[in-house]
């Protein structure tokens, strides 16, 4: 399978701002942690999120409507093109590290697999069609 080059650089670029991401936002997820904090129990944290209020409750509400609408896109999405609810399953755990890292990495991962899979029916098309 080859990408090409604006797919490369689109790729990368989606997987350098998920790393981005890790690296600027799970700072705050350790600190919050070892105060006592759960990640794995979404209320408590979009409830500790919210809490101040102003900016800190728009962005907290804000991401968790984003964050549930990527769950449940995302395995009827893996499904619909082929990859299958398992993907699908997969990135929503993925999702607990961090949307902004997991929906980059599903982008990638899609693109990649619906590159290939029009390639391979490309391929079938063009090729001569055995004699019975």
């Amino acid at each position: 399978m080859t990408t090409s080059w604006s797919a490369a650089v689109r790729h990368l670029f989606f997987l350098l701002a998920g790393v981005v991401a890790l690296l600027l936002t799970w700072p705050h997820a350790f600190g919050w942690m070892a105060a006592g904090g759960n990640i794995l129990d979404p209320v408590q944290f979009f409830g500790d999120a919210m809490a101040p209020g102003g900016t800190a409750a728009f962005l907290s509400i804000d991401m968790a409507i984003a964050w549930l609408v990527f769950m449940v896109w995302v395995v009827f999405d893996a499904k619909r093109i082929g990859l299958g609810y398992k993907w699908g399953a997969f990135f929503i755990v993925l999702s607990y590290i961090g949307v902004s890292m997991a929906f980059p990495v599903y982008l990638v991962t899609r693109e990649r697999y619906l590159d290939g899979r029009d390639k391979t029916v490309s391929e079938r098309a063009g090729a001569p069609r055995a004699s019975r």
